[in-house]
């Protein structure tokens, strides 16, 4: 079997499918898009959206740069093929900071959890995610719940101050 073949008529057969019309609410707003089987998630949300907070980075769902909330769960959108997200709810890092300075934003501020800032919109929505289900989580909590978010720049420290000043203003009411 020639392997070369194989994936040549795959790609062949991928290329020739009918476009598929899927149907997204993306930061609240309901859209529509026809896409093809190989239509990934990050692609709509990049070039079709112009939401341009979510990076594409490595492409295989490492790094966490691309990272959006689907049905509340956080995933790597350049892993996500379009199709999957029919009838989801996706929010991205514009969608969560409609209404101004999020939270979770202000505190990467005031804390220094950001330099160049590539991996900023997926950082602060795996601490919304981790948030959302431990709201007091532990030092390794946080370390486990940011695990699929690299950052280059900060050493995590910022960050990990950023989500413990939540996590106090939070109880402080």
């Amino acid at each position: 079997m020639d392997i070369n073949r194989v994936a040549e008529e795959s790609q062949q057969v991928m290329n020739e499918s009918k476009p598929l019309t899927i149907s997204i609410l993306i930061n609240s707003q309901k859209c529509e898009f026809e896409v093809n089987a190989t239509t990934k998630l990050i692609d709509i949300i990049r070039e079709k959206l112009l939401l341009t907070g979510s990076k594409l980075s490595c492409g295989i769902g490492r790094c966490g740069a691309c990272s959006v909330l689907m049905d509340g769960e956080l995933v790597n959108s350049c892993l996500v093929m379009a199709y999957q997200a029919n009838g989801k709810s996706i929010v991205s890092i514009e969608g969560i900071s409609e209404d101004g300075i999020y939270n979770i934003q202000q505190a990467f501020l005031l804390e220094g959890g950001f330099q160049c800032g590539y991996c900023t919109s997926g950082m602060i929505l795996a601490v919304k995610a981790l948030l959302d289900t431990i709201p007091n989580p532990s030092v390794e909590e946080i370390k486990e719940g940011l695990a699929g978010n690299l950052c280059r720049c900060t050493g995590y420290g910022g960050i990990i101050r950023a989500v413990q000043r939540l996590i106090k203003e939070d109880a402080c009411g």
